[in-house]
């Protein structure tokens, strides 16, 4: 991926000693260009396309420094696949595998854990018959975890810490809990350590993909966006690596990723930057400068001495400006926001769901989360080459179609009429439960960078954080159809793939945002998007 090697023009062409009367943008955009005694002021947009470039090598560079926290963010979301798996037991008398219910009828004596008791938590506390439900709860717990703390971290974000001290924050605390869920003395301590591990790891993606996006050109804010997705393949395919090698143990594979964000946060994260769009929205005018000086000087470019930056906020001392806008008074705000949040629902209950549910397939499941993690590497280079080729709603709801198509045949192929008649069945599901994960992973990663572009600055980490709500509310009703799965495999196919089509459907009644602005307020975005649909409607 190279940046274009063109600036884009100045919007005015104009003497910077012109009168500072000019009037501001009927579009609703902070004017373009607002001339001073002193000098001039540009939208941080315009700073970035005309003198530091859309895509140089130091966005390119902060992009990848914020997004590898992406690889515990996976880490964390499903290592459960391995350490709350149900290993094989055998009998002991014959040496025989026992599968599913067989278990229930015996008695303790005549029968064991293939592996030993510290494979997983299921072997270690027997999470088996009546109890197998309890093992369910822990990854719910966890989603339901990053629900409720993706709102706080949204909220941090926006309007106390900024991106990079709340980045900084999760990291710290994602070590904390995964390192405390390694010492958990049953389910129940494990169970609410996972809660609260969900909980304090829910800031890292959604001020990644903020970060990232926040310092690029309209042009490659869709590609930039993906940098963190590849990150999180890393980390998706580290966990059959590490899982393998600690199959022995599930309390050391909680050891071993707990001290991955440590080291980030600690050696890594300092040399990224705050976001000087959000440093902007909080009146810190200089320390935007400052950044947006250092990503120009790195570019290999100067901005101009008399160079200034429009303050988006209007009136910014008076208690009735935009300064004290609210998200849920803005009507236009709230009713996109009910549709991103419904998308994204049957989003990540998909996502989540499909990589759960590997267990239900009957395939090894070291290959099969393998695969599945190789199947996000063509999602991400195919999705981002899709964002800028493409318009940012088709795609998604195209994508959500497909993984519906594809659980669905999952279900087909499950059945055991198939799977007498078709010998190959098994490879053909493994196949087809492929594409459909990537078909999910690549609506997965869309709606996140179309979640960005939706909403303004003042409030898009808060907007960015109820998308990853959603997210987190889907994933963590995955768990409980997965242990529905062990009953019924096809039953649970059916169930992904009505919901992601349904995803797709909600889409519709989104916007399109491809090489839109990004714009800095609710108020600003409202008047602009307003007078658009005029425009159209003349």
């Amino acid at each position: 991926m190279k940046p274009s090697g063109q600036e884009a023009p100045n919007l005015v062409d104009t003497p910077p000693n012109i009168s500072n009367d000019s009037s501001a943008s009927e579009k609703g955009e902070a004017t373009s260009q607002q001339q001073s005694n002193n000098g001039y002021a540009l939208t941080v947009d315009e700073v970035i396309e005309q003198h530091i470039g859309a895509l140089g090598f130091a966005q390119i560079v902060h992009a990848l420094l914020v997004s590898i926290a992406w690889t515990f963010d996976a880490q964390s979301t499903l290592i459960s696949i391995f350490s709350d798996a149900k290993p094989a037991a055998r009998l002991i008398e014959t040496g025989a595998i026992l599968e599913g219910s067989m278990l229930c009828g015996l008695s303790t004596g005549e029968w064991d854990w293939v592996g030993g008791k510290g494979d997983t938590i299921v072997s270690e506390w027997n999470l088996i018959c009546r109890h197998k439900f309890l093992v369910a709860l822990p990854s719910t717990l966890f989603f339901i975890g990053s629900l409720f703390g993706s709102g706080v971290y949204g909220y941090l974000a926006d309007k106390w810490f900024g991106r990079k001290k709340t980045l900084f924050i999760s990291c710290l605390l994602t070590f904390v809990t995964a390192l405390a869920i390694s010492f958990s003395p049953n389910i129940w301590v494990y169970a609410f350590l996972r809660f609260a591990n969900g909980f304090f790891r829910s800031g890292i993606g959604s001020c990644c993909i903020v970060l990232a996006t926040e310092v690029v050109g309209k042009k490659w804010r869709g590609q930039v966006g993906q940098y963190g997705f590849f990150f999180f393949t890393l980390g998706f395919l580290s966990l059959p690596l590490m899982g393998y090698l600690e199959r022995k143990s599930w309390r050391n594979l909680y050891r071993i990723t707990s001290l991955l964000p440590l080291g980030y946060a600690v050696f890594l994260l300092p040399f990224a930057y705050e976001s000087p769009r959000w440093l902007l929205v909080k009146g810190r005018n200089k320390e935007a400068m400052v950044v947006l000086k250092k990503l120009a000087r790195r570019n290999g470019k100067q901005l101009p001495a008399e160079l200034s930056l429009v303050d988006p906020i209007e009136g910014r001392d008076d208690p009735t400006s935009s300064s004290s806008e609210n998200f849920w008074r803005t009507k236009w705000a709230v009713k996109r926001i009910v549709m991103v949040m419904l998308a994204g629902f049957g989003t990540g209950f998909v996502y989540y769901g499909i990589q759960l549910n590997a267990e239900n397939l009957n395939f090894n499941l070291y290959l099969t989360v393998a695969v599945n993690a190789l199947m996000e590497f063509p999602a991400v280079f195919i999705g981002s080459f899709l964002l800028g080729v493409m318009n940012r709603r088709p795609l998604f709801s195209n994508s959500s179609y497909l993984a519906g198509i594809c659980c669905l045949l999952c279900a087909v192929l499950s059945l055991h009429r198939v799977t007498r008649a078709l010998p190959a069945s098994k490879w053909l599901q493994l196949a087809v439960e492929a594409v459909g994960f990537m078909a999910s992973s690549t609506a997965y990663d869309v709606l996140y960078v179309y979640g960005v572009e939706l909403f303004p600055t003042n409030v898009r980490n808060f907007s960015v954080s109820l998308l990853r709500q959603s997210f987190m509310l889907g994933a963590s009703a995955a768990p409980l159809l997965v242990a529905l799965g062990r009953e019924s495999a096809m039953m649970s196919f059916i169930v992904f793939g009505v919901a992601s089509m349904l995803s797709g459907v909600v889409s519709l009644w989104l916007r399109e945002t491809r090489d839109a602005p990004l714009y800095e307020t609710l108020t600003q975005q409202g008047k602009a998007e307003e007078l658009e649909k005029e425009t159209e409607h003349s």
